[in-house]
């Protein structure tokens, strides 16, 4: 176990875990969500005790989280009271990067306009579901199809107009399904940061250290330009651990007992894996290119042993199958957790899931 991994373990709160699945929310500012189960089961892997999906779920539908793009384009779950500022730095960046998807399907600004409209005179009586904001497309005479639908919504929350709030709850199945609502109505009215960009530089780096200004760079989609910008108006507030690499002046409590060479079950798309511009410190060249991203940019769920990857596990949360046992895969090559360990990951997984 390197110096490095083990920082980066009690960064992530996998050493030292969060009272709550929303304090994890808030330590880590931004976790991938594009999948959603395994959006809830990032931070619940960061909570102490034994938190279940409905715990998270009701986080969402109280407000205090939410689901929206707020960098590189992907969907990330993020404290509600971070959503406006976050996407003050990089909502700029994300419209630029989709604009020729944009043009292709015929979108421009006057489009967004009349549908903003349209959504919002149906969303005032409440919340709506993807597949109802596509009829009211229909209705308006915009085709969803050929991802139009979902360029649309991108857009609108990318301009900080929709989030994706409370959960779609269904009966003795894991949903994977929100209700889209007016961020004005449904986001907190709270003092932004003074200085934005040094704020997503410092909360990242707490949330992730050690880094360097690469690392910031991918996981925030900026230009390293603007990245090294943040890295200087931000550094007071870091520690520099050696040249070029930061730490959170602040660390987390490691647990009573933690152990760095513990065997733990990461969803799909971590933050411990997929946010740096390198991944070498945790896996090697063959375990990335079986966990990913690949072609499709799907990333596996992987079991991380000593804080490496040393395999990856499948499970579903069809309807019916939820309460499945997960299925681990071990890589060749890599050091091979004790079997008992994995079931033990996999376990805490199952029971965080079906405790719905």
């Amino acid at each position: 176990m390197t110096a490095l991994l083990s920082e980066r373990l009690r960064s992530h709160r996998l050493t030292a875990p969060a009272r709550t699945p929303v304090a994890a929310a808030r330590h880590m500012l931004a976790v991938q969500g594009q999948e959603f189960v395994a959006g809830r089961w990032a931070l619940g892997i960061r909570s102490s005790g034994a938190p279940t999906l409905a715990g998270v779920d009701a986080a969402f539908d109280r407000g205090e989280l939410v689901r929206t793009h707020t960098m590189r384009g992907t969907l990330h779950v993020i404290p509600a009271e971070d959503v406006r500022w976050v996407l003050s730095v990089t909502g700029d960046r994300q419209l630029r990067q989709d604009a020729t998807r944009q043009r292709q399907l015929g979108i421009d600004d006057a489009l967004v306009a009349r549908v903003e409209s349209a959504f919002r005179e149906r969303l005032a009586d409440g919340g709506r579901t993807r597949a109802q904001l596509f009829d009211d497309l229909a209705e308006i005479g915009v085709d969803p199809a050929g991802q139009r639908g979902v360029h649309l919504i991108y857009a609108l929350n990318v301009r900080g107009i929709l989030v994706q709030g409370p959960v779609v709850h269904r009966d003795d199945a894991v949903s994977r399904e929100q209700l889209f609502l007016l961020a004005e109505e449904w986001l907190p009215e709270t003092a932004p940061p003074d200085d934005p960009l040094a704020e997503l530089f410092v909360r990242y780096v707490d949330g992730h250290g050690p880094v360097t200004v690469d690392d910031f760079a991918w996981w925030t989609g900026l230009p390293i330009t603007v990245a090294r910008d943040a890295v200087e108006r931000g550094r007071a507030r870091v520690t520099e651990k050696a040249e070029g690499v930061f730490i959170g002046a602040v660390r987390p409590r490691r647990a009573a007992g933690a152990d760095d060479a513990a065997t733990l079950a990461l969803p799909m798309f971590d933050e411990y894996y997929i946010s740096y511009a390198d991944r070498s410190a945790v896996a090697t060249a063959e375990s990335m290119a079986l966990i990913g991203p690949g072609k499709n940019g799907m990333v596996r769920a992987s079991l991380l042993s000593g804080g490496r990857i040393a395999g990856a596990w499948t499970h579903s949360a069809a309807v019916g199958r939820h309460r499945d046992e997960p299925i681990p895969e071990l890589f060749r090559g890599e050091p091979t957790p004790d079997p008992a360990a994995v079931t033990s990951a996999l376990r805490r997984y199952a029971d965080f899931v079906s405790a719905h």
